[in-house]
């Protein structure tokens, strides 16, 4: 009996540790030989070639980048696109004016010859990938310095995309990865030409607003449709008229099943970023020093914008997308602070440190790998003020139009004053359009307010060297009519000032114009590399490279996957419950329902109203074939499947490759997700398809959608 309980400890210890932990953001082309094994115990169906093949149709040409930030994926063989509602959020008010708000009331095109264009919108196909560690190492040694090795390597990869770009009908990109120990390319075919089909209403789409954002219970319709074109043939091609819908290489059937506890759900997607690989000290950092100016710089901000947007309508709808970043980033940074600290996550590091730091120093290791852990701390202890000073500029340059628009426009100009006066006619056109674009949108209360409050707190709060624009005013109240002066002063206070310029070019009026000289200075100070930083932080970039391949080579590091970096990637787990919550009226706290989202609801509330037919609807419960046994209707339900951002608008899906949800948000508990996986509290948030499609057909009359659709159904729904 001991002998047998002794053999299945060494099996348990042994098994990969994705196959519990569900922990992991793997490359396609890795799947048979890392996880096929795992997902098929857990329910996959599907064999690799299914999900990743080059030669074949698979699942990977079903899935997109939506607009380089989130995923989508392809639900119809005419092109038909499923993404988050946050994800389609600014091309949504784009469309929008206050007299066709389609952001407030929702929209959804009859024909293809309603669908809305937005100016800019892409979607990013992937095609391939390959490994090229072994070509681009063999470039660099040991005794380059790392501008030296980044110089060379940057030389190999110009030459690797330059192949395999098909004399550019594909966009490549090659990727550092484990923190450049391993080199991978990626092929891609770009789509621009991308239109709006649906989304419903915001008070669904958006349905607790901040409140709820990244909370458990949730009851939000995050979905948004669009539509990609191509030229008769299917290629890619600017927008017209004469363009037709993408006839898709493969798209997602819809399985309308519904969920239970313990199903197997996997999603392809585009994560954002992940520091899995950390340092403690960088841990430390970011919670006592970045993260608490960036959440202060934030709120800042929305709280300025929120003043101007509650008072205008047309200006809620210009800063709508802007004030979301802000504010998702907002609650991230404090949740992140906040799980870090619970977690004790620095001090676990600094045992794993520890441990490395031994094996390290012994003497076959020590030339290598012996000073490693110190230079990687000592460059931490160097710049933690720096740190903090960096975030309240970082919220500046990113919630502050002024802040950089002045630099952009002004280093246009400089090339303008310099070209003759044939150069100057073939570029006045194209500035034209670029300033045109530029001041669209904005509101110039909102933005000097938000300016002034933003220097003022920079200021007061960091504790390093300033712009010396800045520290020569640094007083508040001199600030404040500082400010103003530069509004007052600036040619690019408008659009017909910054326009005017190109009539008459003049470099010292450049020169000396106000916010152009504020502006330049942020941006200068922001990309600033101090002279006492620079060893040190050439030390610090090798070390951490170092310390990557040292834990995977002494076994310290259990993690099997790089971080992600906006690269297609798999994660699998299941559908899993967090403990009971009595704010979830649900049977098993895996799910909500729509009776959950009534219970919610606060008439006239920003971000608990509900539209008078939902509640309608709801009183008729009339869910169709939507409603799960116990009659309710889905609405969101929990996996524990390994995201982040990024991974917003991702497919979730079954073990035969189905749509049966589409991810949109973590749980606050695991915020630390980015940086360490928690088995038993991370999760992911998702929209049941169910609550989707009964949205689309049975609430918004739009079955032309329906009809499109590969929709899978039996007896036994949940």
């Amino acid at each position: 009996m001991k002998k047998i309980s002794l053999l299945i400890l060494v099996f348990w210890i042994s098994l990969p540790v994705s196959l519990f932990a569900n922990e992991g953001m793997w490359f396609l082309m890795h799947i048979e030989r890392l996880n096929h094994r795992d997902m098929q115990k857990m329910g996959l169906q599907l064999t690799p070639e299914e999900i990743y093949s080059i030669n074949n149709q698979s699942l990977k040409d079903a899935i997109v980048q939506f607009n380089g930030g989130c995923t989508a994926s392809i639900i119809s063989e005419n092109g038909l696109l499923l993404t988050n509602h946050h994800c389609g959020y600014d091309a949504i008010a784009e469309l929008s004016s206050a007299e066709q708000n389609h952001l407030k009331n929702g929209f959804w095109a009859k024909s293809l010859n309603e669908e809305l264009k937005p100016e800019q919108l892409y979607v990013r196909f992937f095609v391939r990938m390959d490994d090229v560690s072994e070509r681009i190492l063999s470039k660099v040694n040991a005794s380059m310095t790392e501008i030296e090795r980044e110089a060379i390597i940057n030389q190999e990869i110009a030459k690797i995309e330059q192949e395999n770009s098909e004399n550019g009908k594909y966009k490549v990109s090659v990727r550092s990865f484990f923190q450049g120990n391993e080199y991978y390319y990626f092929v891609y075919e770009d789509y621009t030409d991308v239109r709006l089909v649906g989304t419903p209403p915001k008070s669904l789409g958006k349905y607790g607003g901040d409140t709820d954002n990244w909370e458990w219970p949730r009851h939000t319709a995050d979905f948004s449709l669009f539509r990609v074109y191509g030229d008769a043939n299917g290629q890619p091609a600017e927008y017209s008229t004469n363009n037709v819908p993408l006839k898709a290489k493969h798209h997602l059937p819809v399985n309308i099943d519904g969920v239970e506890e313990n199903d197997f759900a996997m999603i392809l997607g585009y994560p954002g970023r992940t520091n899995r690989w950390m340092p403690a000290e960088g841990i430390e950092q970011n919670v006592n020093y970045a993260y608490p100016a960036w959440v202060e710089g934030s709120k800042l901000s929305m709280d300025v914008m929120k003043k101007y947007m509650d008072q205008d309508e047309s200006i809620n709808l210009m800063y709508a997308s802007k004030y979301a970043v802000i504010a998702n980033y907002w609650k991230n940074r404090q949740g992140m602070i906040d799980a870090l600290t619970a977690h004790k996550t620095a001090e676990t590091k600094r045992k794993t440190e520890s441990k490395f730091n031994k094996w390290a120093n012994k003497s076959a290791n020590k030339d290598t790998y012996g000073n490693v852990v110190s230079n990687i701390n000592n460059y931490y202890s160097l710049t933690n003020d720096k740190a903090k000073h960096d975030n309240y500029l970082r919220v500046i340059l990113r919630s502050s139009t002024f802040s950089n628009l002045p630099y952009k426009i002004g280093q246009i100009f400089e090339t303008y004053i310099s070209s003759n006066e044939a150069k100057r006619k073939e570029l006045s056109p194209k500035i034209k359009a670029y300033i045109e674009a530029l001041y669209k949108d904005h509101c110039l209360p909102l933005e000097k307010e938000i300016l002034a409050e933003q220097l003022k707190l920079y200021a007061s709060k960091s504790n390093y060297q300033l712009p010396e624009v800045i520290a020569n005013v640094k007083a508040e109240d001199n600030l404040d009519t500082f400010v103003n002066a530069c509004f007052q002063l600036s040619m690019f206070t408008t659009k017909e000032g910054a326009l005017a310029f190109l009539d008459y070019p003049n470099a010292e009026l450049l020169a000396n114009d106000p916010l152009y000289i504020l502006s330049e200075a942020l941006l200068t100070k922001y990309r600033e590399q101090p002279e006492h930083l620079v060893q040190p932080l050439n030390d610090y970039q090798a070390s951490f490279r170092l310390l990557v391949d040292g834990l995977r080579k002494s076994g310290l590091s259990k993690i099997s996957y790089p971080d992600a970096n906006s690269t297609l990637r798999l994660t699998y787990g299941k559908v899993r419950a967090l403990p009971k919550d009595s704010r979830n009226d649900a049977s098993i706290n895996n799910y909500t329902t729509l009776e959950g989202m009534v219970n919610k609801y606060k008439p006239n509330d920003e971000e608990f109203d509900l539209p008078a037919k939902m509640l309608e609807m709801f009183e008729k419960k009339n869910y169709g074939r939507y409603a799960n046994s116990q009659g309710q209707l889905p609405i969101n339900f929990l996996t524990d499947n390994d995201i982040t951002g990024g991974n917003s608008g991702s497919p979730v899906l079954n073990g035969k490759g189905e749509l049966i949800g589409l991810a949109f948000d973590g749980n606050i508990e695991a915020m630390a997700g980015d940086v360490i996986f928690d088995k038993d509290l991370q999760r992911t948030i998702n929209v049941d398809v169910r609550y989707l499609l009964w949205l689309i057909e049975t609430y918004s009359n739009a079955s032309n959608i329906i009809d499109e659709l590969t929709i899978i159904a039996t007896d036994n729904q949940s």
